[in-house]
């Protein structure tokens, strides 16, 4: 059985053809992928197939979901520890306006905000904008 058998099982989730497929092409970007990268990528599959086992990733907390105000959902594999919580787990993420990827910061945390009583958060993303370093270079 293969390491992302192994994790995909984890968090039950079972291990398809498909489902390992799209998350190798996850594993192997640099940057967050959209839904039609990965349709793209995988052009003789299903659409349909696609978008559920995005979904399936995301409800599992094996991918989450970046708003990075381009108005197109971007994902990206959460790293081992990962819970994606609001109180506990966020990070940065960096849009780069030149090569229009979007990156996550993993390592550079949004620190917890005190919101006053009665207020609930729901989601935080917190995306810089500029030029990537493969961009600057």
């Amino acid at each position: 059985m293969s390491e992302i058998d192994k994790l995909l099982q984890k968090n039950d989730v079972r291990p398809t053809a498909m489902r390992v497929l799209v998350f190798k092409f996850l594993l192997e970007k640099r940057a967050a992928a959209a839904l039609t990268d990965i349709e793209n990528h995988f052009d003789q599959s299903d659409r349909t197939t696609l978008y559920r086992t995005i979904k399936t990733f995301e409800e599992k907390g094996i991918v989450h979901q970046i708003d990075d105000g381009t108005g197109i959902a971007k994902y990206a594999l959460c790293e081992e520890g990962c819970n994606c919580e609001i109180e506990t787990d966020l990070h940065l993420h960096f849009h780069c306006n030149t090569c229009d990827e979007t990156i996550c910061l993993t390592e550079h945390k949004i620190p917890q905000i005190n919101l006053p009583e009665g207020f609930i958060a729901e989601n935080a993303n917190l995306v810089i904008k500029g030029i990537c370093d493969k961009c600057s270079a």
